[in-house]
């Protein structure tokens, strides 16, 4: 189970206890800001996309879309996000379970800037009733992203 993947690699920071496993589905940004007790803008949640044949992860603010120019601009593609199937395959967690946490190796996780004007956010843990409060700096160290970028609307 995916859960166990993430408890595991959080181990590591010795914060697998932080991991706040839920009574209800958070599946949703609007469930899961439901679920944990916070605005939806601050699920962090984590989309899948494939780039060059290679699946990407993108954590952005709950409130957000992607952009489809500025997606283009930056990853020189169209945005084509993953199937269910693919994103267990490639990335190793379901949907509605997605996280940059215990991901398959070659997974390139990127941040949106859309994150940046919370102190701390909610992204899932592996499986569709999970999340952990985790701060932006927590959030970048955990998540070994590769940058920040700037791909998102909706928000500003």
């Amino acid at each position: 189970m995916a859960i166990q993947k993430v408890k595991e690699y959080f181990k590591t920071w010795g914060i697998q206890d932080k991991i706040l496993e839920l009574d209800a589905s958070s599946a949703t940004v609007e469930l899961a800001a439901q679920a944990v007790g916070c605005e939806p803008e601050r699920i962090a949640k984590t989309l899948s996309f494939m780039v060059d044949k290679k699946a990407i992860l993108i954590v952005a603010a709950g409130d957000t879309k992607i952009d489809n120019q500025k997606y283009k601009t930056q990853f020189s593609t169209k945005a084509k996000m993953l199937t269910p199937d693919e994103a267990i395959d490639l990335i190793g967690h379901a949907v509605g379970g997605v996280c940059p946490f215990g991901i398959n190796d070659g997974v390139t996780v990127y941040l949106d800037e859309s994150l940046k004007r919370f102190t701390t956010v909610f992204p899932a843990c592996g499986s569709s009733n999970s999340a952990i409060q985790l701060t932006i700096e927590e959030l970048q160290k955990y998540s070994n992203y590769s940058s920040w970028i700037d791909v998102c609307k909706g928000w500003q």
